[in-house]
């Protein structure tokens, strides 16, 4: 299995190296971006568990300081809606403050994961190019000799020409189920934000309501 590999990867002519090159930048992104998003989900999730009990019961002052000890991304976006709590007039204030932290945390998230896409492309368009590259050398040498030998080299020049297609094609396709996965990811985490920033506003609400209801 190993030999066939390697006669594969070395019949394949020069391209197979910056294709081999390309899976080895994508794999490394691709490695990098799981576990940052991974770790991400872990963080956000912790912090919630602390913090929506605290919240319930109204709790401000500990949420303040627990967000404000936080690194999950999901804590710095409830720090700044506590931050606008007090002084905001109207719900959308807070609101838009949230958002706010939301859309700096999405650079972070969506980092480096579109160009595995890209990899994809230029793996495919590489193999394309060594595959025509490699006709083209073909066709010159079989008009240089014996016509009895013409259709042996011809099948077998193509056969070796198309191996950089082939590895192209095993390149791209790997790397753009990665890119589809982590954007996937991606957007689940973007959707918790949001989706917690919505009840977190609810809660700071009721909170609210508890209060003026109290001091009535």
């Amino acid at each position: 299995m190993l030999d066939t590999v390697i006669r594969f990867f070395q019949s394949g002519g020069p391209f197979m190296y910056p294709i081999l090159a390309v899976l080895a930048i994508g794999l490394a992104i691709t490695v990098e971006r799981w576990l940052y998003l991974s770790n991400a989900q872990l963080r956000n999730r912790g912090a919630l568990r602390k913090l929506m009990p605290m919240l319930e019961k109204c709790d401000l002052n500990g949420v303040m300081q627990l967000t404000q000890k936080s690194s999950a991304t999901v804590s710095k976006i409830l720090h700044q809606g506590l931050l606008n709590f007090n002084n905001a007039r109207r719900r959308d204030d807070i609101e838009a403050s949230m958002e706010e932290a939301i859309m700096e945390a999405i650079p972070r998230l969506e980092k480096r994961t579109h160009y595995l896409a890209m990899f994809a492309n230029i793996a495919t368009l590489l193999g394309l190019l060594g595959t025509i590259i490699g006709l083209i050398k073909a066709f010159t040498a079989v008009a240089q000799v014996d016509p009895s030998m013409k259709a042996e080299i011809l099948s077998t020049s193509i056969s070796v020409a198309m191996n950089t297609t082939a590895f192209g094609l095993m390149v791209a396709i790997p790397l753009l189920l990665f890119y589809t996965y982590l954007q996937t990811k991606t957007t689940d985490i973007i959707d918790s934000l949001e989706m917690t920033t919505v009840r977190f506003t609810n809660q700071l609400a009721r909170c609210k309501a508890r209060q003026q209801g109290a001091q009535s």
